[in-house]
This record gives C-alpha cells, structure tokens and sequence, in this order.
C-alpha cells in the first residue's frame, strides 16, 4: 500500500525577494495494493511532482509518502518509472534498453535476456531486439519503455502521461495492451492524464486535482466491470463518468478563472 500523509511540496522562488510557488498543498491518499489509479487535473497542477515524489525522484517539504509502511527516501526497486519522453538510450539496442535495469541488478546474462526476450513478445516487439530506438516508432519505442520498466517485476509501476506524445491510434493500442498486462499481472499502478476518456477507461478510481496549489478536489470511483475492451466506451455509465469528471474540472477552471480576476482587480 501506498500512503500520503498531509504532503506538501513548495519549489523555492529565484533571487533573495522571489516567492517560493506552493505546488502541492496537504495532499492525503492511500492507493491500494494491485489498485490502477489515474490522477487528472489542470495543467500545472503538481501531478507530475506528485508521481516523482512517490517515486523518490523529488523531495518534498513536509508530510509522509510511505510504501508498505516505510518512508520513502529515494528510488528503490519495488517501483519503476514510465516517462512520456520514452527515455531510452539512444545508442543501445532495444534488448540493452530493457535488459539495463536487470545488469544494474546483477542478473545473470542469460537470465536477463529470457526475461527482456519475454517481455518484447507480451508487448508485440518480437523481433525488434536489436533494433535501435532511432528506427522505431514513437508507439514502439513506448512498449519499450514499459517492458524496461517490467523486467525488474516492480511491485507499483508509476506513469507519466506515458501515451500524451503519440498519436490516437497507436494511444489506443497502448491503452488496451496496458489493460492486458494489467489484468496479467495486478501491478499497482499509478498513471498521469489529460485525457478524460484514458482516466476512466483505464482505472478503478480516478484521482481529481485542483489548480495549484494542487490539492485533492475529489475521488471518483470507477465501477465498470472488468476486464475492459473499447465497447465499455459505449456504454450509458462510461459515458456519464466521463461527463461527471468534465464537469468537475470545468468547474475548477471557472474558479480558478474567477479567483485571477478578483486577484487582478484588488492589485
């Protein structure tokens, strides 16, 4: 289980005067294991920080981020990472690429390339292991991401927007192998949107953030059944939750508008 207890998160301002900006404020949460949690909000939000945070890759200024009951302190091997920037090495081989997290790891040669062998097939890149990341597309490249990330069988897989820079068909290609290696493996995730539809499709609550400073507005719980193919889009009950998430973040950005305004006017 992951736990956030009353998290705060302040990046400090430039120069001897600069305010300091409040990016996250008094977030709280606990994400289950095995869970599939999706975090929405405006741009700007703190969602990235947040998924860094828990992942070890930021600091943050105060409350608790525990997993299993330890504090977080760093990055460890029970979660692993999936960027939107793909990440990869560019001078490596596709097997490098997803075999390096396991050399780090002392995992034997022949041992790490069954398992990155493996893992190019569940994610349809047999085939691809001696390409490089150059001849591949964006979609491709991003399957290798995700099968780097798994190769060191990560109890929680974090992502971030990981599908945001590819184009519909191969996001939703994404989306629904994503699915299948979920119901596979029952790894918890926890996955950064912008898309509305991707956030309910994919999760089993999704996490509502607010302008920043980023705060927990609300969490919705998503109950579709599963496993999930592209006709529960269809559905009376997708489409509402989806209507129900607009509705909230709409109404955040006419606060968050207002509130500018008011702002302005007094100054």
């Amino acid at each position: 289980m992951i736990e956030i207890r009353g998290l705060t998160k302040e990046y400090s301002g430039r120069g001897r005067e600069a305010a300091g900006v409040l990016a996250l404020d008094d977030i709280n949460l606990k994400i289950r294991d095995h869970e599939f949690i999706t975090i929405i909000g405006p741009s700007g939000c703190g969602k990235t920080t947040l998924l860094k945070i828990i992942a070890g890759l930021a600091d943050f200024g105060s409350g608790q981020v525990l997993v299993d009951g330890k504090p977080v302190t760093g990055p460890g091997p029970d979660r692993a990472v999936v960027f939107q920037g793909f990440a990869l090495m560019p001078w490596a081989d596709v097997l490098h690429n997803v075999t390096f997290g396991l050399e780090l790891r002392g995992v034997p040669k022949a041992r790490r390339t069954e398992i990155a062998m493996e893992l190019l097939t569940m994610v349809g890149l047999e085939g691809f292991a001696r390409r490089l990341p150059k001849e591949l597309s964006g979609g491709m490249q991003q399957r290798v991401g995700i099968a780097r990330a798994l190769a060191v069988n990560p109890a929680t897989l974090l992502m971030d927007e990981p599908f945001g820079a590819l184009d519909e068909q191969a996001r939703r290609l994404l989306q629904e192998e994503l699915l299948r290696i979920w119901e596979r493996d029952r790894k918890t995730v926890v996955f950064v949107t912008h898309s509305m539809e991707e956030a309910v499709l994919l999760a089993d609550r999704v996490i509502l953030m607010t302008p920043r400073p980023g705060t927990i507005k609300e969490i919705v719980d998503v109950n579709l059944p599963r496993p999930r193919g592209r006709d529960i889009e269809k559905t009376p009950e997708f489409t509402a939750l989806k209507e129900y998430i607009w509705d909230r973040l709409r109404e955040m950005y006419e606060e968050s508008s207002a509130a500018a305004i008011t702002t302005a006017v007094k100054a």
